[in-house]
């Protein structure tokens, strides 16, 4: 096996533990509606159509246990305020964020474009 193959593994596996920690239907949608500010869970459920109650509450455990959120509970406030906060270490995916966004719009202004032509 020579450098270019063991490299291609390494990036391989690397972009599969990616994955595995971004991945899946919500998980980039909560860091981006997080990034853009949305940091209660009741506000990250409206901000998000179709997540539920219950899957936001499982995605935001596993983002917490990943590093990416902390759960902040404020009981010095009546009633009592949780709100999730972006970690230092979710900064370093803001870039992936926001190229993934920019993408998504070039893509969708490409795809509208070439069925309205069609």
């Amino acid at each position: 096996m020579d450098y270019a193959d063991t490299k291609c593994e390494e990036n391989l596996r690397a972009l599969e533990d990616a994955l595995y920690v971004l991945g899946g239907k919500w998980r980039l949608r909560i860091l981006a509606a997080m990034f853009s500010g949305h940091k209660r869970f009741n506000d990250l459920q409206r901000t998000i159509h179709g997540i539920s109650a219950r899957v936001l509450s499982n995605e935001l455990k596993q983002l917490e246990l990943n590093g990416l959120l902390k759960r902040e509970v404020h009981v010095d406030k009546t009633p009592v305020v949780t709100e999730y906060v972006y970690t230092e270490y979710a900064r370093s995916i803001d870039n992936v964020i926001v190229t993934l966004a920019d993408w998504g719009q070039k893509h969708k202004e490409k795809i509208t474009t070439t069925c309205q032509n069609h």
